[in-house]
């Protein structure tokens, strides 16, 4: 039996060793002798010396490298269980990736090899929009809008960010087993707001909360993190809005798992697709309405969802529309959101998407 693409929690498991060795990026199969190191723009004609360079957010890590290593193995047309075009309403004899480049002019060499390279980075959203303005990579992953990202820069600097967004998150609020335990299984907004501004110092100041007192470790993510702009700005009412309760911040959302599950006080938010039993989300209470993980996070009005994000540089090339088209796909979405943990775009807004990708020519 072959073996399966990689998963997230194998590609998480490895990937703080990886990224420390490879200088933060990953890369999904090697570099053939002689391919250049790729940079920012594409197209096509003669591509397998071309690498497409991804980089960013660790919430969008998972999903964009799961597409990247179904792109390096280029699947067959006859491997139902990773490609299998015909479950997608799809006509083609074409190898995967064969299939999505050659509707931007990509020729395909008829072997395994993909008409192109893709190289997913691992950093956090910040640094990735940074190194998509300085065109050192293609695609700049995004867990917060470039606006927020950078709320100083001009309306017409803003302008050259393209924004494609891929998926939806519903950002919750975890704490460590042995406060879940302990009561704390619900939490208001109120409250949230209080230990991260630090009014709440201790877990015996949550009513629910059934142990002794208890000092709280509040972990943030990096400033210039998607993830901790997005909290700053639909929790505390700005993206730059003061944290003085924050106890540590990690960088990448697998880091703040690891404080949270090892720890016996812990507080923090997360995207969803990095919960488990070992960092057990909490319900919210925001205006009167509980959000509850596993029924209605994904509800519009749950005030910690947001759009996730693959920015390009003025506009989008052949070769990065033709690996964000298959991510937009019927099977990109079943393929690399829904089965990483995010919610799928709506057919409404999956044809928003398409529409500000090029015309394919086939």
């Amino acid at each position: 039996m072959r073996e399966r693409p990689v998963t997230r929690r194998q590609v998480l498991a490895g990937a703080a060793g990886v990224a420390a060795s490879l200088g933060g990026c990953i890369s999904t199969s090697p570099t053939p002798p002689g391919q250049a190191a790729g940079g920012a723009g594409g197209g096509g004609g003669d591509s397998n010396t071309e690498l497409l360079k991804a980089g960013g957010s660790s919430t969008l890590f998972p999903m964009v490298q799961r597409a990247a290593s179904y792109w390096a193995s280029n699947y067959p047309p006859t491997d139902r269980e990773y490609w299998g075009p015909s479950q997608y309403d799809i006509e083609t004899d074409e190898r995967l990736a064969d299939y999505w480049a050659s509707k931007y002019g990509f020729e395909a060499d008829g072997d395994v090899t993909p008409p192109f390279e893709v190289n997913v980075g691992l950093s956090h959203s910040g640094t990735g929009l940074e190194k998509l303005r300085d065109q050192q990579i293609d695609i700049g992953n995004a867990s917060a809008p470039a606006s927020a990202e950078f709320p100083d820069e001009s309306e017409e600097e803003l302008s050259k960010f393209t924004e494609h967004v891929i998926a939806v998150d519903a950002q919750p609020i975890v704490v460590s087993t042995e406060i879940y335990d302990a009561g704390v299984t619900k939490l208001t907004a109120e409250q949230v707001r209080g230990i991260y501004t630090g009014e709440i110092t201790d877990w015996s100041q949550i009513p629910n909360y059934d142990g002794p007192d208890k000092q709280i470790q509040a972990v943030g993510r990096a400033q210039g993190s998607g993830t901790d702009t997005a909290f700053r700005t639909n929790m505390l009412g700005g993206p730059n809005a003061s944290m003085d309760g924050v106890d540590g911040r990690k960088g990448q959302n697998q880091q703040v798992k690891t404080t949270v599950s090892s720890s016996n006080n812990a507080i923090a938010y997360m995207a969803l697709a990095f919960t488990d039993d070992s960092v057990p989300a909490v319900e919210l209470e925001f205006d009167g309405t509980t959000y509850t993980p596993g029924e209605n996070l994904s509800d519009p009005s749950y005030p910690l969802a947001r759009d996730l994000h693959c920015y390009t540089w003025e506009g989008t090339s052949a070769k990065e529309a033709a690996f964000l088209r298959m991510i937009l796909s019927d099977f990109g979405q079943q393929n690399f959101v829904e089965t990483e943990g995010y919610s799928k775009l709506t057919a409404e807004r999956q044809q928003a998407e398409f529409e500000k990708l090029p015309e394919p020519e086939a």
